[in-house]
Parts: C-alpha cells; sequence; structure tokens
C-alpha cells in the first residue's frame, strides 16, 4: 500500500509543477527532456540488479519500452498544455479519469469482473470529463479548449494500459528501476529529435532555468512509474482497482491544491465535473 500512497504523491506533485512551468515561463519541450534524462539516470543508478548494455536489446521488455517511451513524450506535453491552459484540477482529472481505459482491457485480457457498478462508473467518468473540462464563455463553448484535455484522457488511458500489459508479461520483480531508466531513456530520446528539428527550424539558447526545472520534474517522474509498477506487482489488486485508487486520490490532492495553491476557479459544470469524477471513479474501485 505504500508504493500506492507515494504513485499518488508524486503524480500529483506533477501536475503541480507543470503549473509553475506557466507562472515561470518554462519552455515545456526543453525542460520535459531534461526530465527524461534525469528519470533515465536515476533507473540505471538505482537499478536492483547488475546488469550489462549488450543484455537489454534481449529484454522480453525492450519494444514496450519503446513504445511508451514514445507514448510519454506525447502524453507529458499535452499533460503540461492541459494543466496551464485549463488549470491542475482539470488536467488531473482528465488524466486520471482516463482510468476507464485500462479498466475496460483489464476485463479483455485478464477477465476481470465485471458488474453494474462498473459500467454505471465508466460512463458517469467519461461525464466527468467533458463538463470538469469545460470553462465558462459569453457566448460560444471554447471548443479548442477541450482538445487538451480529450487528448490527455485518451493518451493517459493507452499508457496506463501498455503498462500494466508489459508488467505482467515481461517485466520481472526486481528489474522495475531498470526498465524504468530504459523507458525513460527512449522518451529522451524522442523528446530529442522533436527538440532537434525546433532547434533547426529556431536557433536559441537552452537556458539555465529550462534545465534546472528538467530536474525538479525529472525526480518525481521516475518515482511515480517505478512506485506504479511496484504496487502493481505487490498490491494484489486488480488492475481496475488499482487503476482507481490512485487515480482518484490524485483527482481530489489535485483539485485541493488547485484550490488552495493557485485559487482556481470552477464553474458550477466543473463542480458537477469533478464530484462525477469522484463519484465514477468510486463506483468502478467498489464494483
Amino acid at each position: 500500500m505504500i508504493y500506492l500512497i507515494f504513485s499518488i504523491l508524486f503524480s500529483t506533485l506533477l501536475f503541480v509543477i507543470f503549473k509553475y512551468f506557466d507562472i515561470y515561463k518554462i519552455d515545456t519541450l526543453k525542460a520535459i527532456v531534461v526530465n527524461y534524462l534525469v528519470a533515465f539516470g536515476l533507473g540505471f543508478g538505482l537499478s536492483e540488479i547488475t546488469f550489462s548494455f549488450n543484455e537489454i536489446p534481449q529484454k522480453p521488455w525492450f519494444f514496450g519500452a519503446i513504445i511508451l517511451g514514445a507514448l510519454f513524450v506525447a502524453v507529458f506535453f499535452v499533460m503540461a498544455n492541459t494543466a496551464q491552459q485549463n488549470g491542475v484540477s482539470v488536467a488531473s482529472v482528465a488524466g486520471k479519469m482516463s482510468v476507464v481505459i485500462p479498466v475496460v482491457f483489464g476485463i479483455i485480457l485478464y477477465d476481470e469482473s465485471v458488474t453494474y457498478f462498473k459500467v454505471i462508473g465508466v460512463l458517469i467518468a467519461l461525464i466527468s470529463v467533458y463538463l470538469a473540462s469545460v470553462k465558462e464563455e459569453k457566448s460560444t463553448l471554447n471548443k479548442a479548449g477541450l482538445l487538451f484535455p480529450i487528448l490527455l484522457f485518451f493518451g493517459s488511458g493507452i499508457i496506463d494500459t501498455t503498462l500494466k500489459y508489459v508488467e505482467v508479461n515481461f517485466v520481472k520483480n526486481n528489474e522495475a528501476s531498470l526498465f524504468s531508466g530504459i523507458l525513460f531513456g527512449f522518451a529522451a530520446f524522442f523528446g530529442l529529435l522533436i527538440l532537434l528539428i525546433k532547434t533547426i527550424q529556431k536557433r536559441e539558447p537552452f537556458g539555465l532555468k529550462n534545465i534546472i526545472a528538467g530536474i525538479v520534474l525529472g525526480v518525481p517522474n521516475y518515482f511515480t512509474i517505478v512506485f506504479i509498477i511496484k504496487a502493481m506487482q505487490k498490491s494484489g489488486f486488480e488492475s481496475s482497482t488499482l487503476f482507481t485508487i490512485n487515480n482518484v486520490s490524485v483527482v481530489v490532492v489535485s483539485t485541493i491544491v488547485g484550490l488552495l495553491l493557485f485559487k482556481e476557479k470552477f464553474s458550477l459544470k466543473n463542480k458537477i465535473g469533478v464530484a462525477l469524477a469522484i463519484l465514477g471513479i468510486v463506483l468502478v474501485t467498489i464494483a
């Protein structure tokens, strides 16, 4: 249970850090690349086993790490934009309500239990993402404002599902740190490619503050993944139960942080959305 608690705390911290990126005008892409390099280094430095670099491509989880690395860069960028444009609580709701995706795949792939509570919870969670993400407009609905929360919803769900599949089938208990390090290494590689293309198009200094921001982000990001993998390996929960406990806690904590720390304002729709998010995820949990 301790691994799950730490995963919740570090996940919430990521949303807060992204919000400060906007406040201090951090170049998100540059910071994300540094963050993955830091996480990559931590993965190797804290590995629980001795290994040779020649052995890594032979690991059964190697291809999964490549896919997850690419997904991490894309979804992390979307998460940052969601936190900055829609708020910390909206980012946490959109990202964490994506639990419905691994829940569905858990039922399909691992024959996990399916009940009326789970079905109703999934439907409520989907509605909550829309309501919590909508910003009040004087005349028309700002549909562009929904783009990042929707992308974050599906992207986060795909990552959780893929991570669970790779962990169950390929990652040994003592390889969590090494697997995480390689995953972040590929994320850093893809991020550097994107950054190289942008640099060719427009040359500009990297900036010390972007490096510092990336280091600050990289440490909790690394431990978020390690702790959720450890929780999957040792908790004994069905994946649907584990992800729902994790995600509802992050939604609640992130919402409180958004209100207290950043004085975020919520419309009635937003409040209903957050409430439905909690209700939906609890229904899935108790099913």
